[in-house]
Formats: C-alpha cells, structure tokens, sequence
C-alpha cells in the first residue's frame, strides 16, 4: 500500500525520509545534519541549515511565478469588508511593516506579542517579524488583560501590535483600554504598542512610544534575515494545568518542512488551490493553516472575520466557500454542530454551489459519529476527523489524502500521520493490544515542526511531556486502536471515569447520546458519587424546534445508555442548557464542569468563550440537585 509504504519509511528511515522532504522548502543554506541531540538530551531538526520561513511563503512563491495570484482573501461579514490581496502585494505590505519595526530597534531574538482580530495586518505583522528574525507571540484578541499580562511577563515583548477593536456579531470589542490595562498589569513594559486604527482616529496614541500601524509601513522594504532552522519562530501559548500558561516554541526549519508536507500529503492541497480554515490566528489552527502552510503551498488562504451562525446565519459557511471557490475547508466539529443546530435540514445551504470543494476537514475536538454523517451527507465530500495538538504544530492521526484516500471511520481520528510513531501504552509503560483503552503517547524523536521545548522552561516540558513513559511524549489524551490499526482519541485523560471500578469513556457516552434526533450537542462528565467513585452526567442542547421535555428526553437517554453500556455506567442525569461552556477555539470545558459539580475550586479558564454559561449550569445543578455544589473558591477572569 502507498500509505504504508510511505509511513514505514518515515519511521524506519526518518533521517532519509525528513531529509527528502526538506527539498520541498527553500534554504539559504541547505542542511547536512538532519537529525541531532542537544546537550539537553532534546532532538533538534536540520540544526546546520539556514532559511527563514516568511521568505519561503512570499518571495519563493513570488519567484516560482506566483506574484499575481491572489495570496489572501479576507472576508468579514461583521465589518461588512472583502479585500484580495495578491503575493506581490502582501510581501510588499510585509516588508515595508517589516523595515517600520526594524526602525524601532526590533530585529532578531526579540519578542513582539500580536493581541489582534481576523484581519490583514494580523497576518502581515506575524510574516514581518518572522522576516526579521523576531520572535512573534499571538495572543486571541479579546482576551482578559490578566492573562494578556502573564503572557507579557512570561515572553517579555520588545513591542504590543493591536488594533482599534475586534467585533463579536454586530458588537465593537475595543482593544486598546484591555492592552493598557494589561501593562498597568503587567511588570515587564514593552517599549512600543503599535496600533492598526479600524477606523481613522478611533484611538488616540498620543503616549510614547505609542505608533499607528500605517505610520510604520514606510515605502522602505526589510529583506528576509536568514535564520537557523533552530532559531525560534514563535511562541504560542496553551493552558496548563498548573494555571500558568505554557509557551510552547515553533522553529522555522522544521516547522516549514512539515507544513509543506502535511499541505500536500495529509489535506491534497497545491499551489493555486484555495484553502481555507474556519480558525483564527490566535490558535495553532490559525498559525500553522491560515498564514504558514497556505502561503509555504503557493495556496490562496482565507482569512474570515465571523462565526459559523449570526453572521448572518447558518449558512455563513457555505456562502464563502461557494464565493471562492474553496477546494479543502477545515474547521472544528463544534462550528459544525452550531450549524447542524440551527440550520438541521441544511436548507440555508440550497442557494450556494459548492463544486469547488473537495474535502472538509475537522479538529480541535473529537467529532461524533452522528456530526460526521450527517456533514458528510449535505455536502457529499469526504469528511475527515484528524487529530493533533499545540504542542505538534500539525496532524499527527488523519487520514492522508494525498497519498491514499483510504477508507473513514466515523469517530475516528485515522492512522498516524508520517513521522509520528503513535503507540497505546497502560499507565505503567505497557504496551496496549487493539481495543484496549490508555494512555496515547508518541515514540521519540518527535518529527519536524513539533515543539522542542517549552519557553525558557526545559523543566516543565520534561516534566509535562517526557517524564511518565521513558522514551515517549505523553499527549495527555486516552484512546485505543482498533485491528485495522485506526485509532480512536476519547479525550483527555481526565475524562475517563471510574464507575465502581469500571472505566469507562465519556466519550464513548457523548456519541450515543448524539445519536438522539432531539440532541444537538453534549459533554458527558463523571462527578463524585460517594458509592461508586464518579458517575456519569450528561450536559445536552436541544435542537431548534424539538419539543420533548428534560424529563422526556432524559428518560429515554437513560435507556439508551443502559441498553447500549449497560447499568454499569449508573447514567441517571441529563440537564438541558442553551449552550455549552467552551473555549474560543472549540474545545468543552469538561473538567470544570466536573469541578463544578463535585464543588472543587476551579479557575475559570483564560480562553473560555462565555463565562456566564457556567453561572447558568451551576443553577442548573442546584435546581435539580445534582453533585456536592457548596462554597467554591473561583478564581480567574
């Protein structure tokens, strides 16, 4: 089989294999040593090679012919703005932002943190330090000043780049009072807050070291620095368990290697092809699928300011990708349910074509079976569930286009991508035979573009990633593979719980529960019960329309759960709610949740989307007396 072969080779010759993919990027100075140890004991990718990876997305593709293709699309139904711009265009907006922020002292190894919304300039501020050698660090704008300031303590930015606001629907979210309160904040001052004006004069810089965006695009153009393939790209920063955020860093050799690899291997995307991803650059989504790996691919990449519904409406989506003729689209199941929710008979999907698309391609949480059919049966394309990580930078279990359109499995993840050497272990190092639930960790070395460290914190990352299994990165997530060797990823592994001994998955329960017709979305979670350990409860939006009562609908997913797992799994609660508690990226706050319930402390997570949906869910749980709610200490913004 041409997956097979190819994936062996990745394994068995990793060396010859990342060495042959390197050729595809361009190199100032090409590696000789392709695979090394630093005397930490860390792997380190084409350590001898020189390239820089802006100069890879604009100038290469300018010199391969692609100076009039279009490089950017933005499309933002809340500011009611399109905009095209083509390669020759941003790598000249680029390098003049560049030149502008080397006129203020910035050049290699400084960090430059970019708190910004889904618009041009966040894309050409990101491009314009890596150009530089600086070190860019994308915090999601809108987020709480409190962890704006840790991550501006933690990185210590030489400069802030924002704007006048993001827009949330038809609301303006102003940017600046949120960074000045940060730096109030804040023990590190950066020495300049470069703003883009959304509109002429909405701020006013009149402190020092304060600068208007355009005002620093001077006609002067930067040339790209040459970088080591070591050298840091950027920092990106991801919740932790301890409450401080971790930092994790991106090179720019090995991550360009590996995104021009996934775009053509994993998504069968290739110069001239339109990709769009349904993320926003404060994400790895966003850094690694809508700036870096489009642009690295000769791609034309789509940067759009809105949301899956309310913008106007449930067919957001479709419109785009039938506007511009998308090719692949990836996004989250969560935006996809959101859809399905609102718009369950896919009628808002009628007026748009959408021969142009080819593949739909989703992460960022586990997709249930019951998303999957029914994405695949309004849109009639392959529908792909792949699963990585912050920390890999890329996919590490899909389903590799490119290569071999194999077969899909709904509710799984896929076969491991090349380069990672996935294994199912026990908690004590064991390997795991097929359908045997544990602990997904990835045999090291971990392949190019994945995080070789944490920032300026080597003991944390041995500590988080290395320590529990000698020779293996933990990936915190629980899974099992099946005789085919595809696995299935059940969601961290907190979310396994333990009923009177039994563990079982709370993933294994959301997908049953998806399968009512009445359900639109659900977290199962396991709560404290003082006879059996944990017991399972399930969290369920409603679809638009549906008429059966929490009583009704309650009653019948208890006997599905029974009659499917068992009366093991002791499933007696269901609790409908209007949303779910999420982060911006997708992602369920299961474990708050379960803190919740269990009247733990709990720190409301920097990233969650609506903190007033867990006012609403701690109600839900007094009113029908469900858990040990009690005084709570909550901390956080």
């Amino acid at each position: 089989m041409v997956y097979q072969s190819l994936y062996r080779k990745s394994i068995d010759e990793k060396e010859k294999f990342w060495k042959e993919q390197s050729e595809r990027i361009p190199w100032f100075t090409e590696p000789q040593t392709i695979l090394s140890v630093n005397e930490q004991g860390f792997y380190r990718w084409f350590t001898d090679g020189r390239c820089n990876i802006s100069y890879a997305c604009l100038d290469w593709q300018i010199e391969q012919g692609r100076g009039s293709q279009v490089a950017l699309i933005y499309d933002s139904p809340v500011a009611n703005k399109k905009e095209k711009i083509s390669y020759d265009e941003l790598a000249t907006r680029v390098a003049r932002f560049a030149h502008g922020l080397q006129s203020l002292g910035i050049g290699k190894g400084d960090t430059v943190v970019v708190y910004m919304p889904m618009i041009p300039e966040a894309v050409i501020s990101m491009l314009a330090c890596a150009r530089i050698g600086a070190i860019h660090s994308v915090v999601f704008g809108g987020f709480a000043p409190h962890e704006l300031a840790m991550r501006i303590d933690d990185a210590k930015p030489v400069a802030i780049i924002s704007a006048s606001y993001g827009i949330e629907f038809d609301k303006k979210i102003p940017y600046k009072p949120l960074v000045d309160q940060a730096l109030r904040e804040a023990v590190h001052q950066p020495a300049h807050r470069i703003f883009v004006q959304r509109e002429p004069g909405y701020d006013k810089l009149e402190k020092k070291g304060e600068y208007d965006f355009d005002n620093l695009q001077t006609f002067e153009e930067s040339e790209a620095v040459p970088m080591l393939s070591t050298d840091p790209l950027y920092i990106l920063y991801t919740s932790g368990t301890t409450g401080k955020p971790k930092g994790i860093v991106r090179d720019h050799g090995g991550y360009a290697t590996a995104l021009a690899f996934s775009m053509k291997h994993v998504y069968d995307a290739h110069a001239g092809d339109v990709f769009w991803a349904a993320s926003d650059v404060g994400w790895v989504v966003g850094h690694s699928y809508i700036v870096y790996g489009p642009l690295l691919a000769g791609c034309t990449t789509v940067l759009y300011e809105g949301k899956p519904v309310r913008t106007p409406d449930a067919g957001a989506f479709w419109r785009v990708i039938s506007e511009y003729g998308v090719n692949v689209f990836f996004t989250a199941p969560t935006a996809i349910r959101a859809i399905r929710k609102e718009d369950h008979e896919a009628a808002l999907l009628s007026p748009y074509k959408l021969s142009s698309l080819r593949y739909l391609f989703l992460a960022g949480e586990r997709c249930d079976p019951a998303t999957f059919h029914w994405a695949r049966e309004i849109l009639q394309v392959p529908v792909i569930d792949h699963w990585w990580q912050t920390e890999s930078g890329w996919p590490m279990l899909g389903i590799m286009m490119g290569v071999e359109p194999l077969p899909v499995k709904a509710g799984s993840a896929g076969l491991p991508v090349c380069g990672f050497d996935i294994r199912i272990i026990s908690e004590d190092g064991a390997p795991l035979p097929p359908g045997r639930e544990g602990l997904v960790t990835v045999r090291l070395p971990l392949p190019p573009g994945c995080l070789p460290t944490l920032w300026k914190n080597d003991e944390r990352f041995i500590a988080g990633y290395l320590s529990q299994v000698e020779g293996h990165y933990l990936t915190g997530d629980g899974g099992y593979y099946d005789e085919d060797g595809y696995f299935f990823i059940m969601g961290r592994v907190d979310d396994v719980i333990n009923v009177s001994g039994h563990r079982l998955s709370t993933g294994e329960m959301e997908e049953l529960v998806a399968t009512h017709p009445a359900v639109a979305e659900s977290a199962v979670v396991g709560i404290a019960d003082e006879l059996r350990g944990q017991r399972p409860v399930a969290l369920v939006v409603m679809k638009d329309g549906r008429q059966e009562t929490e009583v009704q609908l309650e009653q019948e997913l208890v006997s599905l759960i029974r009659e499917k797992i068992g009366a093991v799994a002791f499933f007696r609660n269901v609790l409908l709610v209007k949303r779910l508690p999420k982060t911006r990226s997708g992602k369920i706050l299961r474990k708050t949740i379960r803190q919740i319930a269990d009247g733990d402390a709990y720190t409301i997570p920097s990233t969650i989307d609506d903190p007033v949906i867990l006012q609403e869910i701690t109600g839900r749980l007094k009113e029908r007396e469900i858990g040990r709610i009690g005084e709570k200490n909550v901390s956080g913004n």
